[in-house]
């Protein structure tokens, strides 16, 4: 059985060596993600032509997501190395402090407007809401608070307010250059971090393309703000990326799971891609295995629908990168042999924008009445197949283009398989024979399967799928 939920893992230090990084590829990992907010351009550029590289000796297309740092606002560093925090101690938060100068009664503040941003009662939740600072006064552009909840901490731990409401803007200076580097990489993907609303995924868009990106953008949904407005985060963004640890401190915990499962039925509703991310393996950072309530909560996500669950400190730093992705794609299919328990269909009386839609819909349709092995797309940019790929059926969907870019993104799209394919013939017919002749050498179809193809009139004219048959294998003239 192919998995249809698709694996994104963070690059860093643990898949640098040769043999970490063809593990992590023969293990399942379908996209790349490369973290902006550690490394230099060297690494992530050497990274990438990696991940390239060694993706072409295993004959799978992977694509590559730029994850933008956005304006995490952190504390600075402590003088004399970590302090300990007693419930009930007051402890100043100064942004005119130097960086390093931090002790056991305040600390600096990266983010410089924070005093402008808090009041009187506020809670600011540090790492990760481990620690909780109630604010008594500003004064002097220095913020009092009272210790709610103490502990250890340490430096550049972030700072979150409950309920949201910091006025940070959601690309810094920093992200403008790394939007360039994301041009030169030819990302696949650009996540746009914190974003509060529509206007910042249309800047980076902007920007992104500006730098020569051809790539979708994807929102980041990790601040209060987000919720109040993302149906027009969603509609705007090509894709959505649910970032469960800002989002959880600043929501709270108990409101996370109906959010994380109304995001994606409404991204898929809206036929917008959904990764869900943030600490799914987090325990294999350390061990080989994962916890039972990391086991259901990666199979949770799966039977929410979403396109893609992701790994970040557990490949990027961990101990076990391939082990992570193995269990991961071991969990994803287990619940996806489940396919009962997922209801994310189109309703029938959906009405369609455009052909290729129309046309994905009722193939899809077509395929869950009647008995179809698979359904061929040939296609210039993978949207057909993204529509498709909003109706779950478990009927794998074999995206067929000469395209790598194309290739490499859906590869992001669940139950969608991408296969590298250039046509000889010129006539629609012709394609579809050499098509499935690919399909069959392959191993995805074999003679007496029935499938669905889906093309258009004009090769190499994107936007132009208006063409479904209904075929089968080895039986005819297609």
């Amino acid at each position: 059985m192919l998995r249809q939920t698709k694996i994104v893992a963070t690059l860093g230090p643990a898949t640098d060596p040769t043999e970490e990084l063809d593990a992590l590829i023969g293990a399942g990992l379908d996209v790349a993600r490369v973290n902006f907010s550690h490394g230099d351009a060297e690494d992530h550029v050497r990274r990438v032509e990696m991940v390239r590289q060694h993706a072409r000796a295993h004959g799978r297309p992977i694509g590559i997501l730029a994850d933008l740092q956005g304006p995490k606002i952190r504390i600075e560093s402590f003088r004399n190395g970590p302090i300990t925090l007693t419930e009930g101690e007051v402890f100043y938060l100064d942004p005119g402090l130097a960086p390093d100068a931090g002790d056991a009664q305040r600390v600096g503040v990266t983010y410089r407007d924070l005093p402008r941003d808090v009041k009187r009662d506020d809670m600011l939740l540090l790492d990760d809401g481990n620690i909780v600072l109630q604010t008594e006064a500003v004064e002097n552009d220095e913020i009092r608070t009272r210790v709610v909840t103490g502990g250890i901490l340490s430096n550049n731990k972030g700072i979150n307010r409950q309920g949201g409401g910091l006025s940070a803007a959601a690309l810094t200076a920093k992200d403008h250059e790394d939007i360039k580097l994301a041009g030169r990489l030819d990302a696949e993907y650009l996540a746009v971090s914190f974003a509060r609303n529509a206007a910042d995924v249309q800047i980076a868009r902007e920007l992104f393309h500006a730098a020569g990106g051809r790539g979708g953008i994807m929102a980041k949904v990790e601040r209060a703000e987000a919720i109040q407005n993302i149906d027009e985060i969603v509609d705007t963004a090509d894709s959505v990326m649910i970032a469960r640890g800002d989002l959880g401190v600043e929501i709270g915990d108990a409101e996370l799971p109906g959010v994380q499962k109304r995001i994606i039925r409404d991204a898929r509703m809206r036929n917008r891609v959904v990764i869900t991310a943030t600490q799914m393996m987090q325990s294999m950072v350390e061990n080989p295995q994962p916890t039972r309530a990391e086991v259901l909560d990666v199979a949770n996500a799966v039977l929410d629908g979403t396109d893609a669950v992701m790994l970040s400190a557990e490949t990027s730093i961990g101990k076990h990168p391939a082990k992570v992705v193995e269990a991961m794609d071991r969990i994803c299919r287990g619940a996806e042999r489940h396919q009962d328990l997922i209801t994310l269909n189109r309703s029938i009386d959906a009405h369609f924008e455009k052909t290729e839609e129309a046309i994905a819909m009722s193939t899809m349709y077509a395929a869950s009445h009647y008995d179809v092995t698979a359904i061929l797309a040939l296609t210039e940019s993978g949207a057909t197949a993204k529509w498709m790929s909003r109706m779950v059926s478990g009927i794998p969907i074999y995206a067929v283009t000469t395209h790598r870019a194309t290739q490499r993104r859906v590869a992001l799209y669940r139950g969608v398989y991408p296969i590298d394919f250039t046509a000889k013939g010129q006539d629609d017919r012709a394609m579809s024979r050499e098509a499935i002749a690919e399909l069959v050498r392959v191993g995805a179809v074999r003679d007496g399967d029935r499938i669905i193809i889906t093309q258009g009139d004009l090769s190499g004219v994107t936007g132009g799928t208006n063409t479904m048959r209904i075929v089968r294998v080895g039986a005819g003239v297609y």
